[in-house]
């Protein structure tokens, strides 16, 4: 049965090799799934998400929290008319890569919950197609979503006062939330050197920082024969990301570290949230569901 999906998958996207475009923005994704490596058919179209499990020390308010982090795998087909993910995929539906992140950590006496969405393009992407972002704690919770119109759109949902906003429109630019899923695909096309890059929305919503491009300089770098590593330099943020992640195929995420001012006074400190994978299992968790199913959030480490 498994064989049988792949092929099936396989035709669905073979539809769209002469490229995809939505009736009225300028939004194009050519897609050949013919043409693409038998390693990424085989890992990533097998009927499974690949599930990363992370022990997390989270910068906040000037003070180190334990916490988990997730990294959630998995392709789909998403509708780019609707946004969404397509049940019944038609002619114009893109196979993405999505990624949903989640950290889960304590500050004091209130817990921190926050998932971030991308929808990579899996083949020929430049940028997600939608990212969104929730963040929940005691004080109030937030929505964030960025569409990938003829330019960018952003949108913000807020609880707290003045930040709320519709539909900004942002020039394109590299995405942070995106190098996530460029290093599982491809890290060889990561980009590197000066160039403009907007923030993980993790990092907007936890500094309440200005939606916009920041000058970065991004390395990729080795740090032995195993691990490679990604560098993200702000200068104007002062904060640096380095993402570390097997040099081989197929490029799993190892862990990072994230340095910047933690807090909101003028003396608080600069303290470096870090992020150690515990394990990594592939598992069609959609269907895991049931109390019999619990023991795999042990293996993860998660209980």
């Amino acid at each position: 049965m498994k064989y049988i999906s792949i092929l099936a998958l396989a035709f669905l996207m073979s539809c769209n090799n002469s490229g995809i475009n939505t009736e009225s923005e300028n939004f194009a994704v050519k897609t050949s799934f013919s043409n693409l490596d038998s390693d990424l058919k085989d890992y990533w179209y097998n009927g499974e998400a690949e599930i990363s499990s992370y022990e997390l020390s989270q910068a906040r308010y000037g003070e180190m929290h334990e916490g988990k982090a997730v990294l959630i795998f998995v392709t789909e087909h998403f509708s780019p008319k609707s946004g969404t993910k397509a049940d019944n995929p038609k002619k114009d539906a893109v196979p993405v890569l999505k990624l949903n992140a989640t950290k889960k950590f304590n500050t004091g006496i209130y817990p921190y919950s926050m998932m971030n969405s991308t929808f990579f393009p899996f083949e020929n992407g430049e940028y997600s197609i939608k990212i969104t972002n929730t963040s929940q704690e005691w004080c109030g919770h937030t929505f964030m979503e960025l569409e990938n119109k003829s330019k960018f759109k952003v949108s913000l949902e807020s609880y707290f006062e003045g930040e709320s906003f519709e539909n900004k429109t942002l020039a394109k630019a590299n995405l942070e939330d995106d190098i996530w899923s460029k290093i599982r695909l491809n890290p060889t096309d990561l980009p590197t050197g000066k160039m403009e890059m907007i923030p993980s929305f993790f990092y907007l919503r936890l500094r309440h920082t200005e939606l916009k491009a920041y000058e970065v300089t991004a390395t990729l770098s080795k740090i032995d024969a195993e691990i490679s590593q990604y560098s993200i330099n702000y200068p104007t943020l002062n904060r640096t990301l380095n993402i570390q992640f097997e040099t081989a195929f197929p490029y799993k995420i190892l862990g990072w570290d994230e340095t910047y001012k933690s807090g909101f006074g003028e003396n608080t400190a600069t303290l470096t949230t870090t992020a150690k994978r515990i394990k990594t299992i592939k598992s069609d968790y959609w269907n895991k569901h049931n109390n019999s199913d619990k023991p795999l959030r042990k293996e993860l480490g998660l209980e």
